[in-house]
């Protein structure tokens, strides 16, 4: 009982510091509390996120204040087609010692950081994007059969124009896998746009202030891991990720129509994380139904594709995704 008693006062208590930090955020990215809170869901997580949007929505003041308010260090890569992963990782470089004896030296990269912002990772070419893929997924680089460790926590928050195209190179399935979460970020309403005018056009900006510390983060991603699922919560999650997948058994009919391939078990182990942050921001002990179908269109519709005769019919995958997700959900409220 005491260790049941000590878990709920840790879980009540990291809520309320989640709500310490939204504010903070939004004294410097105002509105878009569903970006906002993607965007922590992956950092509590442990996880990477990829955030879709035109430019001049504020991703890059976003990142900017995440960094500040969770306490780590940040740095941002501007992609472009001609960067090199050395650019990215760092090099060996040939030093001379005052008694002339020759030794190679490894200068870090941009990415020895706690929090990234690869920006419009889609424009640098595909070996330069393959240079983050060990980074992501294991917190380490290797550059001339050395291994070097990043710092711990270590979170990517990758941007991309939905847009513009020309020039670009798109992201493989294998490293969109990666990312915890897709987060688009869309155009503000109009009452958070005259916010956003009146509060970025004066003599002062809004700032944030630092509420956790790495270590902190650390010990919130270790928390939300011990957070109970309920067993119709897991459920749901399985026919989901299944239901999406147009070769199984238990595929959705709008599915086997028009997706040509569906999510792996990592877009499942995804959501067992997610739906537990969702619920930590909204100051629940445990994850319900609710949070599965609100996560499903953030953790699968990077790891799904339409198929060809789909994109001809103008099928929209989000949509599909939505489907999907509330006959997932209605099974297990009904069982």
């Amino acid at each position: 009982m005491s260790n049941e008693t000590d878990l709920i006062a840790a879980i009540e208590a990291l809520g309320d510091k989640l709500a310490q930090a939204r504010a903070s955020i939004n004294n410097r990215f105002i509105g878009q509390k569903n970006v906002v809170d993607l965007t922590l869901t992956a950092m509590l997580c442990g996880g990477h996120g990829l955030l879709i949007g035109l430019p001049g929505l504020g991703k890059t003041r976003l990142v900017d204040a995440l960094s500040t308010v969770m306490g780590l260090k940040g740095n941002r890569i501007q992609f472009t087609p001609d960067l090199m992963p050395a650019d990215i990782l760092g090099s060996e470089v040939l030093e001379i010692s005052e008694d002339g004896k020759r030794a190679f030296r490894f200068i870090e990269g941009p990415i020895f950081c706690q929090l990234l912002m690869a920006d419009e990772i889609n424009r640098a070419s595909p070996r330069t994007q393959a240079a983050l893929l060990q980074a992501m997924q294991e917190g380490e680089v290797t550059v001339a059969g050395a291994h070097h460790r990043l710092e711990r926590p270590f979170h990517v928050l990758a941007t991309q124009n939905p847009i513009e195209q020309e020039g670009t190179y798109p992201l493989p399935e294998a490293q969109l896998d990666r990312f915890l979460v897709q987060i688009d970020v869309v155009y503000p309403d109009r009452d958070t746009e005259r916010d956003i005018l009146l509060a970025t056009t004066g003599l002062e900006d809004g700032a944030a202030h630092q509420v956790f510390t790495a270590a902190e983060l650390q010990d919130a991603q270790a928390l939300l891991r011990r957070m109970p699922v309920g067993a119709t919560v897991v459920d749901a999650i399985l026919d989901l990720v299944r239901a999406c997948r147009p070769d199984e058994l238990e595929a959705h009919d709008a599915v086997r129509d028009a997706v040509s391939w569906g999510p792996g078990p990592r877009a499942a182990q995804a959501l067992m994380l997610t739906v537990r942050a969702r619920a930590l921001l909204d100051g629940r002990l445990a994850p319900a139904l609710e949070d599965v179908a609100a996560l499903a269109r953030p953790v699968l519709s990077h790891r799904m594709a339409l198929g060809f005769a789909a994109r001809a019919r103008g099928e929209n995958l989000g949509a599909i995704i939505d489907r999907v997700a509330a006959a997932a959900t209605r099974m297990e409220e009904a069982a």
